[in-house]
């Protein structure tokens, strides 16, 4: 089965994935940060009965503690879990749908983090996956639910809907044009917040962000999609725009096509090097320079991430060597 981030989205040109994440605590129970390993096992086995008691082939369940740092890593990279889920083990395990669309990680911040992903913009249709998840889920466990704020969850920002909503972006020519920081500003007005491709705190390589609702709390969630979807169209509009002018311009034009240069022909490619190239790359073929499909693009993105790498090639077990396979297999994926 094809995992989801290779497929080519509505809006696919700009959008890489929407996600929707959904955060829930069952009210019998302290949250995680009070509770001891035995406490996170009695939880997480909770959940999983629910989730596996039709015997579903659809899912499969992780623990933690039983995979390697560099596999956990590469499910952050996949943006399957979160970089802080990453660091944890006893007590902590994932669900994992088989195309990877749908992840849920028990005992993270909250007892449940249920999220979805899907490729382009797809808002209404990840959250009504999620909606039916998470309303299955509740018709079994007591949901800790507050008639005036909504569900319970361990960080007070997320207390109301608990949904975050966010959509990835390919933004090499707003970027370059320097409207990243004037965006930022506005959509933060707005209730959004614009942030690098792995949330809080990171770095936008690629050119990737990641914008998302920052308000949970007294709007509903049909109101924060219908918010988030408007803004992220009319910025989808504006890259293309600024994108249509920018390779007009001959030296512009000279970098995409040196870009994708390196790419089929280098023999050492950093994870810098290569997001920094690939950018480049996904820039010109969203905008026909050349013939390779946003599809391989997209999981070359996702594929070539250190960790990824590593987990994939038991050869690339260091820096250098995972620079060597990492070129030879974008060689090959773009030759």
């Amino acid at each position: 089965m094809n995992k989801w981030y290779i497929e080519k989205g509505d809006q696919g040109d700009i959008v890489l994935s929407t996600r929707i994440r959904l955060a829930r605590n069952i009210d019998d129970y302290p949250f995680p940060a009070k509770l001891d390993v035995a406490g996170k096992n009695k939880v997480n086995s909770l959940i999983k009965s629910v989730l596996f008691e039709n015997d579903s082939k659809d899912f499969s369940y992780i623990e933690m503690n039983n995979l390697s740092r560099i596999q956990a890593v590469s499910l952050a990279e996949r943006h399957l879990i979160s970089p802080e889920f990453a660091s944890k083990s006893d007590g902590s395990a994932l669900v994992l749908s088989e195309d990877e669309s749908v992840s849920i990680m028990l005992c993270e911040e909250d007892h449940i983090r249920l999220q979805v992903m899907k490729a382009g913009l797809a808002l209404e249709e990840a959250f009504d996956i999620a909606d039916k998840l998470d309303n299955m889920l509740g018709a079994k466990l007591n949901y800790a639910f507050d008639e005036r704020i909504g569900y319970l969850t361990q960080c007070p920002t997320n207390l109301g809907t608990a949904m975050r909503a966010s959509v990835m972006l390919h933004l090499p020519a707003l970027t370059r044009c320097g409207q990243m920081a004037k965006l930022a500003n506005t959509v933060s007005k707005l209730g959004l917040t614009i942030r690098g491709a792995y949330g809080e705190g990171s770095q936008p390589k690629g050119d990737i962000y990641q914008i998302s609702n920052q308000i949970t709390l007294g709007i509903t969630e049909e109101t924060a999609i219908a918010n988030l979807k408007s803004i992220v169209l009319q910025l989808v509009a504006q890259e293309r725009a600024a994108a249509a002018e920018i390779i007009k311009k001959p030296a512009e034009e000279d970098k995409i096509f040196r870009a994708l240069g390196i790419l089929k022909y280098a023999t050492l490619l950093s994870t810098d090097e290569f997001m920094e190239f690939i950018s480049l790359v996904r820039l010109g073929a969203s905008r026909s320079l050349f013939d390779i499909s946003i599809e391989k693009i997209n999981e070359l993105i996702v594929s070539m991430q250190p960790a990824t790498v590593s987990a994939a090639n038991s050869d690339a077990t260091n820096p250098a060597a995972r620079d060597a396979v990492r070129a030879q297999k974008v060689r090959e994926a773009l030759g």
